[in-house]
C-alpha cells in the first residue's frame, strides 16, 4: 500500500479507482470511518425524543448534541496534538475503540446525566475519525485521487443524511432506541482490530510542539456558548452569547497569529495566506448550508408539507451535494478552481432564492411555488458539492509535511465552527423576523424571507474568498514520504 501512495502523478482518474484492489481496504476504513461519524448523528438525531420520553431530562435535552459537537472538535484536535509516540494507525484504533465505549454507555445509559457521557465519548471518537479520513489521504493515495477521495466523503455524507434518520425511525419506540446504539458497538470493535491490518503505518513528520491549551479552551468555550444560543429562545440573550463565542473566536485568533505555539497550520489566520482563504471558504460554505434547518418547518407551516415530505425534501440537499461531488471530481487546475467560485454562488444565489419561494403562503402545495422551491434546495448542496473536494486538495497541497495533520484536523473543525454559528445566526434571524412572536403565517413568512435574504450575504463572501484562490501561490509541493514498514 506504501507503494499506491508513490505513484506518479498522472491524468485525474475516475473515483472508482479508490476501489481497486491495492486500495480498497484502506478506502473501506476510511471510508468506514466517516460513514460512523455520518450515520451515527443522524440517528442519534432522529431518537433522542425518544431518549426523553424513556429516561426523562428534558432540560439536559440540547446538550445531546452541543456536548457532541464539542467533543468531535476535541476529538479532531486530538489527531494532530497527539503524542509522538501514535501514529495515525495507532489514533484509528484508539478512535474506534473511543467510539464504541461511547456507544456501549449511551446504551446502558439509566439517566440522561449518563446518555450525556456518552455521547461525550463517542463525538470524541467520531471527530479523531472525520479527521483522519483526510490526513491519511496523502499516505494512502496518489495525488491526482486526493479530490477523489474527498468526493467519496462528500458522497457518504450525503447519503447519510437519508440512511440516517431511516435507521433511527426503527428504533424510536420505547426503550429500543438502546439498540440504536447497541449495534455500533462490536462495528467500532471491529473497526478497531482491522486497523492494523489493512491502514498503513503512516510517517509522523509533524514538528514538535507543546498542546496550545488556550486555544484549544476557547475554541471549544466559543462552540459552547454558540451551540447552547441555538437553543435560547429569546433573541437578546441568544445574539449576546454568539457575541461573546465570536470574542472567544477573535482571541484564539490573536493568540494564533502572535504566538509560536499555534493549533491551525502557518498562514491560517492570516488572510494574505491562501490556506486561511481556503478555509474561510469552508467556514462560510457551512453557515449558510446550515440554513436548511428551518426549511421542513417552513415546508410544514406555509405549504401544507407533511413532516414526511417535508425531510425528504430538505434530502435534496444531500442529493445536490452529491451529485456535484461527483460531477466535478475529475476536475484539476483551473476547472477546479471555477467549480470552486461557481460552487459558493450557486450556493448564495439558491439561498436568495429560497426568500422568494419557499417564503409564500402555499398551502396546496402548488407545484408552480414548491417546485422552485425544491430545485433552490438541491443547488444549495449542489453549489457546497461543487467545489468542496478541490478545497480539501488546496488544504493538503497547501501546507508543509510537518503540518499536514494540524490542517487535516482543521477541516471538520471549520465545518463545525461554520455550522454552529451559521445554526445560531439563523436563529437570531428568525426569531427577530417574528417567528415566535407575532407567529403564525404572517409570522413564519416574515422570518423566512429575512433568512434566506440575510443568509445568502456569508455565501457572497465565501465567493470572494473562492476568487483569490483561483491562482494560489506554491514555491514547494508537499512531498508523499513512503510510509514505514
Amino acid at each position: 500500500m506504501s507503494e499506491t501512495a508513490l505513484e506518479p502523478s498522472g491524468s485525474p482518474t475516475s473515483v472508482f479507482r479508490l476501489f481497486s484492489p491495492a486500495l480498497l481496504p484502506a478506502t473501506l476504513m476510511l471510508g468506514g470511518g466517516m460513514t460512523i461519524s455520518a450515520v451515527e448523528s443522524y440517528i442519534t438525531a432522529t431518537i433522542a425524543p425518544s431518549i426523553v420520553r424513556d429516561v426523562g431530562g428534558l432540560e439536559l435535552f440540547s446538550l445531546v448534541t452541543t456536548l457532541y459537537v464539542a467533543a468531535t472538535i476535541l476529538g479532531s484536535i486530538f489527531v494532530a496534538m497527539r503524542p509522538r509516540n501514535i501514529g495515525l494507525r495507532g489514533v484509528y484504533i484508539i478512535a474506534a475503540a473511543i467510539f464504541g465505549v461511547g456507544s456501549l454507555i449511551c446504551a446502558a445509559a439509566p439517566s440522561m446525566p449518563v446518555v450525556l457521557m456518552g455521547r461525550t465519548v463517542q463525538g470524541f471518537g467520531t471527530g479523531a475519525l472525520a479527521a483522519l479520513c483526510y490526513a491519511f489521504i496523502r499516505f494512502v493515495y496518489p495525488e491526482p485521487l486526493w479530490p477523489k477521495a474527498s468526493t467519496l466523503y462528500a458522497a457518504i455524507w450525503g447519503v447519510s443524511t437519508v440512511i440516517g434518520p431511516t435507521l433511527g425511525g426503527f428504533f424510536a419506540h420505547g426503550s429500543a432506541w438502546r439498540y440504536a446504539f447497541a449495534v455500533l458497538v462490536p462495528l467500532g470493535v471491529l473497526m478497531a482490530a482491522l486497523a492494523p491490518r489493512l491502514l498503513p503505518q503512516a510517517e509522523d513528520d509533524r514538528e514538535q510542539t507543546r498542546m496550545p491549551v488556550a486555544q484549544i479552551c476557547l475554541l471549544l468555550a466559543a462552540v459552547l456558548l454558540v451551540s447552547t444560543a441555538g437553543t435560547t429562545e429569546v433573541t437578546v440573550a441568544k445574539a449576546g452569547l454568539i457575541t461573546v463565542a465570536a470574542i472567544a473566536v477573535g482571541a484564539m485568533l490573536v493568540m494564533e497569529r502572535r504566538g509560536g505555539n499555534r493549533l491551525l497550520p502557518s498562514g491560517a489566520v492570516t488572510l494574505g495566506q491562501p490556506i486561511s482563504r481556503v478555509y474561510l471558504t469552508m467556514i462560510g460554505l457551512n453557515f449558510v448550508l446550515v440554513s436548511d434547518i428551518f426549511v421542513p418547518y417552513f415546508l410544514q407551516v406555509l405549504h401544507g408539507v407533511t413532516p414526511l415530505v417535508s425531510g425528504y425534501l430538505v434530502a435534496l440537499v444531500a442529493l445536490g451535494w452529491t451529485v456535484a461531488a461527483f460531477f466535478s471530481g475529475s476536475f484539476s487546475g483551473r476547472k477546479a478552481n471555477a467549480a470552486i467560485v461557481a460552487g459558493c454562488l450557486t450556493e448564495a444565489v439558491a439561498t436568495a432564492v429560497l426568500a422568494v419561494f419557499l417564503a409564500r403562503e402555499n398551502p396546496q402545495a402548488h407545484l408552480v411555488i414548491l417546485g422552485p422551491a425544491a430545485v433552490a434546495m438541491f443547488m444549495m448542496g449542489f453549489g457546497v458539492g461543487l467545489g468542496w473536494a478541490h478545497l480539501v486538495a488546496k488544504v493538503l497541497k497547501l501546507v508543509a509535511d510537518s503540518e499536514q495533520d494540524k490542517a487535516s484536523a482543521a477541516i471538520p473543525t471549520m465545518s463545525s465552527l461554520g455550522s454552529a454559528f451559521g445554526a445560531a445566526f439563523a436563529g437570531v434571524i428568525a426569531n427577530g423576523a417574528g417567528l415566535v412572536e407575532p407567529g403564525g403565517i404572517a409570522g413564519t413568512l416574515s422570518a423566512a424571507s429575512w433568512l434566506y435574504l440575510v443568509m445568502a450575504l456569508p455565501g457572497l463572501i465565501a465567493t470572494g474568498a473562492a476568487l483569490s484562490l483561483a491562482a494560489p501561490a506554491r514555491t514547494s509541493p508537499p512531498v508523499c514520504r513512503q510510509p514505514e514498514a
